[in-house]
């Protein structure tokens, strides 16, 4: 069984024993703190809760609600809710927090409490802190008898993000009802199932082919939406002859296309073809973390916007969008962040733009995914022993490329031209992640490999 407390919320498997799983008393006490930090931040006792449909879901949100109603705050429980819907939906409540249940691309056996705060965007790293700290101490003052927090069940937000995403202006509803898309849909039995059939309907949308949409949490697949991932929707997508096919993970805040002919468009290139659309309509920068293909800057450049880096985790993606102004910014893994409507990525806004952009540029998927710059990403690891001085060895690999350009902000990112090596270390394993891009994917693995055989070569020298 697994526990992993971080500064974004606390996610682990269901059952085991109290500390060592995601455990009703775990569970109550991370909530206990949250809450409590809320009340202490923002003197507001209302709380936004949504939850994805995962199996665990309805017996996690019972003791979240019970916790907080305990602490006197205000619950308004959307029930089966998406992230992005939750992040909305905090302001709109003028609530003073919002809590999703979900363990975004885990395995049905995890769930997970990803924390919000006032502004619907996830808490920092001194936030985070502070609660982790908060639970340890375990010092909650609950509510007397007559000043328990009530229940408020609020089902309306589904339709509500829904317009505000019809009401942006670079959402044409009329483009796309032309186009007249047939699309397939693999939403992995959970709350996308509910939502991107309702949103396709207000696009416009009429043939729509669902895979995987009864929101029951059993899982047809790993929920992960890569490649391998995505056989069965590829199949769909050929043998009904669709023009597209859209995929997102449990919670809808990442997303991916699968091309007409069954091809992937590349969850790297969610964003890279969105910011495409967004550039040419409004000129700015974007972001993107340093794991994330380098198309987007070549994308943005183009556009005559610059182009910043941030360390990996939304939250310092976010950051990065606010300090550079960027009109447009996300991750390689799918997701979109679009300041218009809120600092969160948000699979439903994605679709909306990106079939606003395949209308208008009158193409196939596929031939519009041939006009961006083709790079490829390959993910490597080198363990290590527990006892290693890895931030040593990562100083040692940084002053062997001290010719190249490279930065510090995260792990270590050398570059070479068009191509890059980005080192990370993993926070709960003597592991480094290498990631590595180039034009071809034997380039990007031999940059790997050589970057891997420098790591062993300091090694012995040691």
């Amino acid at each position: 069984m697994t526990l992993i407390k971080s500064i974004s919320g606390i996610r682990g498997t269901i059952g085991g024993i109290a500390g060592n799983g995601l455990t009703p008393i775990d569970i109550v006490k991370f909530t206990a703190a949250y809450g409590s930090w809320v009340i202490n931040r923002t003197n507001v006792k209302k709380i936004v809760l949504g939850r994805d449909a995962r199996i665990s879901g309805e017996m996690v949100n019972n003791l979240v609600i019970g916790t907080l109603q305990g602490l006197g705050i205000e619950v308004v429980d959307l029930g089966l809710s998406t992230t992005p819907t939750v992040e909305i939906a905090v302001p709109m409540e003028k609530a003073g927090g919002g809590i999703i249940l979900t363990a975004s691309h885990n395995p049905k056996q995890w769930n997970a409490l990803k924390l919000l705060n006032d502004k619907g965007e996830f808490i920092s790293d001194a936030d985070g802190k502070e609660v982790l700290e908060m639970a340890e101490k375990a010092e909650f003052e609950f509510a007397d008898v007559d000043s328990l927090g009530k229940v408020i069940s609020n089902d309306t937000y589904l339709q509500k993000h829904i317009d505000v995403i019809l009401a942006l202006p670079l959402v044409d509803v009329e483009a796309i009802k032309k186009a007249n898309f047939k699309i397939a849909i693999d939403c992995v039995n959970s709350t996308g199932g509910i939502f991107v059939p309702a949103l396709l309907k207000a696009l416009g949308v009429e043939t729509v082919y669902e895979l995987y949409c009864e929101p029951d949490g059993h899982f047809p697949h790993n929920p992960e939406p890569l490649p391998e991932n995505l056989t069965e929707i590829a199949k769909v997508v050929q043998n009904k002859k669709a023009d597209l096919g859209i995929v997102v993970d449990p919670d809808v805040d990442r997303l991916c296309f699968v091309c007409e002919d069954g091809e992937m468009f590349g969850e790297e290139y969610t964003l890279v073809a969105v910011a495409d659309y967004i550039l040419k309509n409004t000129p700015g920068n974007t972001v993107s973390n340093l794991s994330s293909t380098r198309a987007l800057r070549d994308v943005t450049e183009r556009a005559g916007g610059q182009y910043n880096a941030s360390a990996v985790g939304e939250v310092n993606v976010v950051n990065q969008m606010k300090a550079t102004h960027a009109i447009i910014g996300g991750e390689g893994n799918g997701g979109i962040i679009y300041p218009e409507l809120h600092y969160g990525r948000d699979a439903l806004v994605g679709i909306a733009l990106f079939l606003t952009h395949l209308a208008k540029s009158g193409k196939s998927i596929s031939v519009l995914r041939s006009s961006y710059p083709e790079y490829h990403i390959s993910k490597n690891k080198i363990t290590l022993t527990p006892e290693m001085d890895i931030d040593a060895l990562m100083l040692k690999v940084q002053e062997k490329y001290s010719s190249q350009p490279n930065t510090t902000i995260d792990g270590l990112k050398i570059e070479f031209d068009k191509e890059w090596v980005h080192l990370r270390r993993s926070n709960t394993e003597p592991i480094i992640r290498i990631y590595s891009e180039a034009g071809t994917e034997t380039v990007a693995e031999s940059l790997a490999t050589k970057i891997i055989s420098d790591i062993k070569e300091i090694l012995k020298l040691n």
